[in-house]
């Protein structure tokens, strides 16, 4: 079935991605960003501040895709907190009263941080968290009201997990030079698979809480299997496919 989904964040590195994956599969795409993307023309400019924005965006929306956010550590209340605290709240009930059916939330593989050092491993959704410091901390409170909105106002929600697709040179640099931190490798493909995964996954799926990496080339850090046994999704790619950022291709 063909839906219409908003992707925030859509002129990011992954938004890009999940614009790709979204528009192959046959589905309508609008973006939410501070910026215009080239890739398609159904953008909604504003922050996630800008509820009055997001509100115009929403409307007849099916599935929203939540990727904007700070994507690192930074000073909490300068940059994590308005963006990741603040904006979240916004988009959340801005979806809530435009009665969007699914939310998929982009949460992080941080929030496992210290197993993935010290395991066991392959770490599942059902393991305690160990988030590493502020940003995961963010993602551990997004995950906590994306199960409130299942529970509440019975949306679909889908919290991913998700490797790292690297945003810069000096990123991609830094993963050829970890064999581990290749294991977390999300390649824009994979990405672009696993979110119309996401929009496409059965109507009757509450709440879940997934992996998305791509085929790792030694230890497998993530368990892959609520993915695939919920979405459908498995990777197709594996470290360095697609990890050039300046590459739009």
């Amino acid at each position: 079935m063909i839906q219409l989904v908003l992707i925030t964040g859509s002129s990011g590195r992954l938004g890009r991605a999940a614009v790709a994956g979204l528009q192959h599969a046959g589905h309508r795409v609008r973006g939410f960003d501070r910026v215009a993307s080239p890739d398609f023309a159904d953008t909604v400019l504003g922050d996630l501040g800008d509820r009055t924005a997001l509100d115009r965006a929403m409307k007849g929306v099916d599935c929203l895709i939540h990727l904007a956010a700070c994507p690192d550590d930074a000073d909490f209340l300068v940059e994590l907190l308005p963006a990741n605290i603040t904006g979240l709240y916004h988009v959340m009930e801005s979806a809530r009263a435009a009665g969007v059916r699914r939310i998929v939330l982009a949460s992080s593989g941080q929030v496992n941080w210290w197993q993935q050092l010290r395991g066991p491993a392959p770490i599942k959704p059902e393991d305690p968290p160990s988030p590493r410091y502020w940003y995961a901390a963010t993602k551990m409170f997004l995950e906590s009201i994306g199960r409130g909105f299942s529970e509440i106002h019975g949306m679909s929600v889908i919290i991913a997990r998700l490797g790292w697709c690297p945003r810069t040179l000096e990123q991609v640099a830094e993963i050829a030079s970890s064999p581990w931190q290749q294991g977390l490798y999300l390649s824009p493909g994979d990405a672009g698979r696993f979110f119309a995964c996401c929009v496409s996954a059965r109507s009757d799926l509450r709440h879940a809480i997934v992996y998305a990496v791509s085929k790792p080339l030694g230890v497998v850090p993530f368990d892959l299997g609520s993915a695939k046994t919920l979405l459908g999704y498995e990777p197709m790619e594996s470290w360095p496919t697609g990890s050039d950022p300046t590459h739009r291709g």
